[in-house]
């Protein structure tokens, strides 16, 4: 049987935000049993904001949560990072309104939690099995999720050239999360920088936080992986998905989808709890995925 897990210590880190562009220090703190992922605002009295699907405020090219008019934007990264590594609980403290961007992927989250290590928790983990197909549709855009036997994601994007189409298929429960996507940047076009600027996002943004794609092709290369864009939109479906409050047993098939798409089907999936259980291990037969 598998068991809920929390970080061993306190971790720390600082950098911008993405969007905002604000200086920002963060620390991630263990949490007892049955807590789940939630962040605290160390300037604001250390209000608390759960993240959970009921908290989803504005969800554009971040996903956003938001409680009683606090904010907490661009968390898709690193609740990718924990679900990818298996923690359950823990508080993330925040000095500002936007997580740290880092260097645009999940790897940074993904080192801290292992420099921290893992404590393994008495409760055991319970998974959202899904039952019967759920699916979201937006003109070409799509979001459906099956029932299967362990955690997969098949995505499709399609964006203009340099980058075009790219598709990928992964079972995250063989634990490879921190080598096949964690490392996976964001990216945008340079033609784009000035208009989002002028829409107030981006603000932080740098060659040294997310790939630069231009005409003639990546700005600001070489790529870690030859479908490094693809892979990105798997973490951040990851980290979206994780606003479930629970892992998944079952499979994600997305086309041209994204935070939006991602986090209608966290919205479609609680209001339609017959297509769903929520299970343990020992319940999932065969064994249960833990990515």
């Amino acid at each position: 049987m598998s068991y809920e897990q929390t970080i061993r210590a306190a971790v720390e880190c600082s950098g911008v935000g993405l969007h905002s562009g604000v200086p920002v220090n963060m620390r991630i703190v263990p949490a007892s049993a049955g807590t789940g992922v939630v962040f605290r605002r160390t300037d604001l009295d250390d209000f608390e904001v759960e993240a959970t699907g009921r908290n989803v405020a504005k969800v554009s090219y971040a996903t956003s949560l938001m409680k009683k008019g606090v904010l907490i934007s661009t968390t898709e990264h690193l609740l990718s990072a924990f679900v990818g590594m298996g923690l359950d609980n823990a508080y993330v403290e925040l000095d500002n309104l936007e997580l740290p961007i880092l260097d645009g992927s999940a790897q940074p989250f993904v080192e801290m939690i292992q420099r921290s290590g893992l404590r393994r928790q008495k409760r055991p983990r319970r998974y959202l099995r899904v039952l019967k197909p759920v699916e979201v549709r937006e003109g070409d855009k799509f979001v459906g999720l099956y029932p299967a036997e362990s955690f997969s994601v098949q995505y499709h994007i399609h964006f203009p050239q340099p980058i075009g189409e790219e598709n990928i298929t992964v079972d995250l429960s063989g634990g490879d999360y921190a080598r096949d996507i964690a490392p996976a940047r964001t990216f945008g076009f340079l033609q784009d920088v000035e208009a989002l600027r002028n829409m107030g996002l981006i603000r932080g943004a740098s060659e040294e936080n997310a790939i630069v794609v231009t005409a003639e092709g990546v700005k600001n290369g070489p790529l870690r992986f030859a479908d490094e864009f693809v892979r990105h939109k798997v973490l951040d479906l990851i980290g979206d998905l994780s606003l479930i409050g629970h892992q998944v047993l079952g499979r994600v098939v997305a086309d041209r989808a994204g935070h939006a798409m991602h986090t209608a089907m966290v919205s479609r999936l609680m209001r339609d709890p017959e297509s769903w259980e929520l299970v343990t291990q020992m319940d999932a037969v065969p064994e249960a995925v833990h990515v």
